[in-house]
């Protein structure tokens, strides 16, 4: 079985090759043009984000007709493909992709709605392929991702909010708009697939807390995780909010990764967070 995910997983370049996961692209459209979000250095891209603000580039997702080129070219070598996309709730890439599949009778496509994105989508991606390559079955592979699905907290901290407001993906942090747009928002990704609020803070140490309370009263101190870092260009916020998940719980994989440019789009270059899984969903694939 081959996997297919699209950009929105944050998957590194070393994800992609030791995997071999196919990744589609998706798009973010500035004035000048479209560019694949792969084909921008996060560095580069927020730089021309900031000298664009208060205007900002849109995003799209790949067509159906990309995603079945993309289904033809894997059932080439292997007609069984699972697609794992970001939420559905979030994007329509996962319909795009279903839609495409319609049209490849050569290629058995499962798609699969994580429900999240970023690093919580790299998590059932990675779970996927390393599951395939042990040679599990598809219905095994299914259950297990959506083990890890219940399982995961994808949450973050931005230093503003008006990029999402900008890009109309604000969702229900709509009651923060305006005045309290100086607040730092402390946001995770519902059980729907959506983005909601969890709190407020005036500082960005205060909207820490809130993460790690959040992620303490989920899991605990003692239950072994799977923890990631993520940002935008927030390097040193990101280096506090390691150090302090590594200090208060137990830690068993880390890592502290950037955040693909076509998620910055909808965020702005601060934004700081974490995603979440315990690490026993992942100890007999890794």
């Amino acid at each position: 079985m081959k996997i297919l995910t699209d950009r929105a997983a944050d998957l590194s370049a070393a994800d992609i090759a030791d995997h071999q996961i196919t990744v589609a692209p998706l798009y973010i459209q500035f004035p000048d043009g479209e560019i694949d979000s792969a084909d921008i250095s996060p560095d580069d891209f927020y730089d021309k984000l900031e000298t664009m603000f208060p205007n900002i580039p849109t995003t799209a997702q790949p067509s159906a007709g990309t995603f079945a080129d993309l289904y033809r070219q894997m059932a080439a070598s292997d007609p069984d493909i699972m697609a794992v996309h970001i939420s559905s709730g979030l994007s329509g890439t996962s319909q795009s992709s279903a839609l495409g599949a319609g049209q490849v009778s050569e290629a058995n496509v499962t798609v699969v709605d994580t429900l999240t994105l970023s690093g919580g989508e790299r998590f059932q991606v990675l779970a996927a392929a390393m599951a395939a390559k042990a040679g599990w079955s598809k219905e095994k592979i299914l259950e297990r991702l959506a083990q890890i699905r219940a399982a995961t907290e994808l949450i973050y901290t931005l230093d503003t909010l008006t990029y999402l407001q900008r890009g109309g993906r604000i969702g229900r942090v709509q009651a923060l708009a305006g005045a309290l747009f100086k607040i730092k928002p402390v946001i995770h990704v519902a059980v729907d697939g959506k983005y909601s609020t969890l709190g407020k803070a005036r500082t960005l140490p205060r909207a820490r807390q809130i993460i790690l309370d959040t992620l303490a009263a989920r899991y605990g101190h003692k239950t072994p995780l799977w923890a990631t870092i993520l940002h935008g260009r927030f390097a040193g916020q990101a280096q506090k909010l390691s150090a302090s998940v590594l200090e208060t719980f137990n830690v068993a994989k880390h890592e502290v990764m950037r955040i693909s440019p076509v998620l910055g789009v909808h965020t702005g270059p601060g934004i700081a967070g974490v995603a979440a899984a315990p690490f026993a969903l992942f100890e007999d694939l890794l």
